[in-house]
């Protein structure tokens, strides 16, 4: 069963999701840097499970808090500070507050999926790079 199709057994308010099947369902590679899909998707909140396909650049929210479950693969990130650089892992938890600048430079195992809880909602172009050559909101991620 695809993403799209495990996703609509349920209804964008509620309901019963498989995240393993769905993290196994994103496709090998993707023209974003990312790939999500919504679970719940309402204004005050939405969930989300995305795969990264490529290191993620300097970035930041200007609406949302996020808060990551990591489903799967390894990598690395960072928050307000390159120099805090620390690895990540399935069952770890990280944080991002509204308009903390964080990355994820490196990408160690994937496949890299993450299940995305963010208050309120996040809009998939509130995204904004350090350095705008580095990424645009277009380019950032896409639905599956």
């Amino acid at each position: 069963m695809s993403v799209e199709e495990h996703v609509m057994t349920a209804n964008r308010t509620g309901g019963r999701f498989d995240l393993t099947r769905l993290a196994a369902a994103f496709p090998e590679q993707a023209d974003t840097m990312l790939l999500d899909t919504y679970l719940t998707d309402k204004p005050e909140a939405s969930i989300r499970v995305f795969r990264i396909y490529r290191d993620v650049p300097p970035h930041y929210h200007t609406q949302c808090d996020e808060v990551l479950h990591v489903l799967s693969g390894e990598g690395a990130f960072w928050i307000d500070d390159p120099a805090e650089e620390a690895p990540f892992a399935p069952g770890h938890l990280l944080v991002f507050p509204r308009r903390a600048v964080h990355a994820v430079p490196r990408l160690v195992k994937g496949p890299v999926v993450f299940l995305a809880i963010d208050t309120p909602r996040h809009a998939p172009e509130d995204v904004v790079f350090l350095n705008p050559a580095e990424g645009t909101p277009a380019g950032f991620i896409a639905q599956v």
